[in-house]
């Protein structure tokens, strides 16, 4: 069956806003397996490669406090506190997938897909916000164009199907416009 990348993102964006609100929300019964297990049910049959969901979500959560300090200067008039929860677990996975993932995951695909879900789940400024951020970090991480064409011809072919598919589209051509030139400074 075919892995559908983009719908494990959002499924680890939700199970990653649930695990932080219950977990700020001092509940005793919250377990991490347990939110995931339950935000794929209505998607087996579609998603596919849940394998996906469980590492990133996982990883994502083991490096909340790492990712939190790089972001912070990224964003420095936004508080990480002060960031939407929405807006901050998008960012969260962005970043992880941009400077952990790049095997993977090519830099481009990472910004395009959290841009993606800041626009579907953040408010309306969302989009913009990520994109900018996600933008410093691909610069601070010390990306370089030639590394994004090599890492690109090594990526996960969903990634770049789905890539493919939200240039198509015209509000994904826009986002994907946008997170490339914001990327690799060619605006």
């Amino acid at each position: 069956m075919a892995s559908n990348r983009h719908l494990g993102r959002v499924i680890v964006l939700q199970s990653l806003y649930e695990y932080e609100c219950r977990t700020l929300a001092n509940d005793p019964e919250v377990e991490l397996d347990t939110i995931i297990a339950k935000n794929i049910e209505p998607y087996e049959g579609t998603l596919g490669d849940t394998e996906f969901v469980y590492e990133l979500t996982h990883k994502v959560v083991e490096n909340f406090k790492t990712l939190d300090d790089a972001l912070a200067p990224m964003a420095p008039e936004w508080p990480i506190s002060a960031i939407s929860a929405i807006d901050r677990n998008v960012l969260r996975m962005g970043l992880y997938e941009l400077s952990e993932c790049r095997d993977t995951v090519p830099p481009k695909v990472a910004i395009n897909e959290a841009v993606e879900l800041a626009k579907a789940f953040g408010s309306e400024s969302s989009s913009r916000f990520v994109n900018g951020v996600l933008g410093t970090a691909f610069k601070k991480l010390g990306i370089t164009v030639e590394e994004e064409k090599d890492e690109s011809k090594r990526t996960d072919k969903k990634d770049a199907e789905e890539t493919s598919k939200a240039k198509r589209g015209t509000d994904g051509a826009k986002s994907a416009k946008s997170a490339g030139s914001s990327a690799d400074g060619t605006d």
